[in-house]
């Protein structure tokens, strides 16, 4: 399989690069700084450009069968590099016939605000605003996309090895926990292929 990931130099991203790698599938990825990313993301086709730019877009989803999007916020950026990025990405999938698309938000998003605790709540309320505004945006656009879509909502994101000791699904009790970059991105890859989440909002904790 050739996979386009966006956001690619990000935590995450670089996971879903090196484990897509590793399990064969070509990788095409469009990438802001290059130099952020590690040795073993560098094997991928790197595209040097951004997501808000169409055209560059359009180039790194050439001729993949699946895309994955790891979207994060900047300082610098725009207040909605997510949303609006997420929105290109769709329109071109739209246009080229590339229908898999799996999307990394986060619990606290849409209909999983009761699933992260107070005090969480009280930050995306506050300092988080704007940036958990963006992402129920992103997901809007993800959802009326009638593309093939799967959301993943990790809980709090942490670094180290992939462990395969984690709970995820749909249902609304799964409450927000820490979880590996390394095991997001394993189950992003299975869900690549897999139809069991076929557009559905999925926790991961």
């Amino acid at each position: 399989m050739r996979i386009a990931i966006f956001g690619g130099t990000g935590g995450t991203g670089q996971q879903v690069i090196e484990q897509a790698l590793e399990a064969g599938h070509q990788v095409s990825a469009l990438v802001r700084d290059p130099n952020r990313l590690s040795e073993a993301t560098k094997r991928a086709d790197m595209i040097v450009g951004d997501v808000l730019n169409p055209q560059q877009v359009a180039a790194t989803i050439s001729g993949t069968d699946a895309v994955v999007v790891s979207l994060g916020s900047r300082s610098n950026s725009p207040e909605n590099t997510v949303s609006q990025g997420t929105k290109n990405i769709i329109t071109c999938m739209q246009q080229t016939g590339v229908k898999r698309l799996v999307v990394i938000t986060s619990l606290g998003v849409g209909d999983s605000k009761d699933q992260v605790p107070m005090a969480f709540k009280l930050v995306i309320k506050t300092v988080m605003r704007k940036i958990m505004a963006d992402k129920e945006l992103q997901e809007q656009y993800v959802q009326e996309s009638g593309l093939d879509w799967v959301i993943v909502r990790p809980g709090g994101l942490s670094d180290g090895p992939a462990t395969g000791a984690y709970l995820f699904g749909t249902e609304p009790s799964i409450m927000a926990g820490q979880v590996s970059r390394a095991d997001v991105a394993a189950f992003i890859i299975q869900n690549l292929s897999s139809e069991q989440f076929l557009g559905q909002a999925v926790a991961i904790t």
